[in-house]
């Protein structure tokens, strides 16, 4: 086997394994940290409510952000959204730089990224927040989503792949952290 094929064969064992060790550390975090209550079904409290105000405030700055960078570079580099404004323009696709697509694809998977993510992150948070969790649970995790998406889209659009990485993962292990308690507390 060439290195090249190692590399990518141990990097396919991360890539595979990567779901199943965050998942491990959610249910660590809720069983060893903030512990599991059986489902009751409720309001939410107004400790929850704070937790889901904030993060939706975090969730729409990041939103924001996404929005105006990609519209400034859009301006930069001469790009235009739609096929009407191509039209209405002096330039075409082919004026554009290879940097300039670059930067705009960026941006439109930093976008999409998000988005995909905040589908989970909608329903997983509803949830959590009228089946009376434990508080600090249900704040860290929803809270913990939108502070990992923030830092994702920064690490993202300034190219930060380390960065990019750990932030990844602490939104995507307060998703796991929201369903893993759902889960647990079904059969409490």
């Amino acid at each position: 086997m060439s290195p090249d094929q190692e590399r990518k064969k141990k990097f396919a064992r991360i890539i595979l394994g990567y779901p199943f060790a965050l998942v491990l550390v959610s249910l660590l975090v809720n069983f060893l940290l903030f512990g599991v209550d059986a489902i009751v079904i409720a309001l939410p409290t107004p400790p929850i409510i704070m937790a889901l105000i904030l993060s939706a405030v975090l969730l729409l700055i990041n939103h924001t952000w996404l929005m105006t960078s990609t519209e400034l570079t859009r301006l930069k580099y001469n790009m235009h959204a739609t096929p009407e404004e191509w039209a209405a323009s002096k330039n075409s696709l082919s004026d554009v730089s290879q940097e300039g697509v670059r930067e705009l694809q960026r941006r439109h998977n930093a976008h999409g990224n998000a988005t995909e993510n905040i589908v989970h992150f909608v329903s997983l948070a509803f949830l959590i927040s009228i089946v009376s969790p434990v508080t600090i649970a249900a704040q860290v995790w929803i809270v913990g989503f939108a502070v990992g998406r923030v830092g994702h889209t920064f690490s993202y659009l300034t190219g930060k792949d380390g960065a990019r990485g750990i932030f990844m993962s602490v939104s995507l292990v307060s998703l796991y952290g929201m369903a893993s308690y759902l889960v647990v507390s079904m059969f409490l």
